[in-house]
């Protein structure tokens, strides 16, 4: 006869871990909507001349700095229990929030966590000491920033300066040239400082983007996910590339911006 305590254990099991999910998905659930806050703040950078972003950035890191807390305590709560057993709860919302910082950062924010004051993101170690989080532990069964999601969330940020645009009317209004059809996918930040008349920012985007590609390129990437969605880069270099060309048919890139 089987002993029922065999499986009256394993239910006590199943509901501990049970129980520990919950309580990781409470942290992260307030981790993501104010996650969507910030992204909410951060997409009035594309309506924001570059001259004038400085209160927008100041709102995004407020923002940011709410998500940090719930960082913190999602650490406190997930450092007692194996890593890559609850990674996944909180893995996507956490490169989101990275993505945002790396954001935040292109535009012009958090220049005292960057390395030089010419950088233009910042580094997975500069992203610990902001977040006050470990990255890439390799010895130790502690909550931290893997790797992966370090470099998910730059593709992340990539795909948010270069993210797909339905439509563009303003674009086909001021630069007259092309047909409904070829302007329906264009690059999104690209595209919305061309319809504030910043003609150089396409440029300096599509130079960042090309810079981290041939990083990207340096890689050997073991993970499929990441394989696949880093060698996608090169269709967002493309998509600037092609409002850069719009610009320079019509002599409206600022000398000494060509790409």
């Amino acid at each position: 006869m089987i002993d029922r305590a065999i499986f009256e254990s394993l239910q006590a099991k199943i509901d501990e871990e049970a129980a520990v999910r919950d309580e990781l998905r409470d942290i992260v659930q307030n981790l993501s909507r104010k996650g969507r806050s910030t992204q909410a703040t951060l997409s009035r950078a594309h309506s924001t001349p570059a001259a004038q972003l400085q209160p927008v950035l100041d709102d995004v890191t407020k923002e940011i700095l709410a998500q940090k807390e719930e960082v913190s305590r999602l650490k406190s709560v997930a450092d007692k229990h194996p890593f890559y057993k609850y990674n996944g709860v909180w893995s996507r919302d956490l490169q989101n929030l990275v993505a945002s910082i790396e954001l935040c950062a292109w535009l012009g924010g958090f220049q005292e966590y960057k390395s030089s004051k010419t950088a233009s993101f910042l580094a997975m170690e500069e992203v610990g000491k902001f977040l006050e989080i470990p990255v890439n532990l390799k010895e130790e069964d502690a909550f931290h920033i893997t790797l992966e999601e370090y470099l998910l969330a730059l593709i992340s940020m990539i795909e948010e300066l270069v993210r797909l645009r339905q439509r563009s009317r303003h674009f086909g209004f001021r630069l007259g040239s092309r047909t409904n059809a070829n302007v329906i996918s264009q690059a999104r930040l690209a595209v919305n400082s061309v319809t504030l008349g910043d003609y150089g920012r396409p440029t300096v985007i599509g130079n960042f983007i090309k810079e981290l590609f041939n990083g990207f390129q340096l890689l050997n990437l073991k993970n499929d996910t990441l394989r696949k969605r880093s060698d996608a880069i090169k269709y967002s270099v493309k998509k600037v590339e092609d409002v850069v060309y719009d610009l320079s048919l019509r002599n409206l890139i600022p000398q000494g911006q060509n790409a």
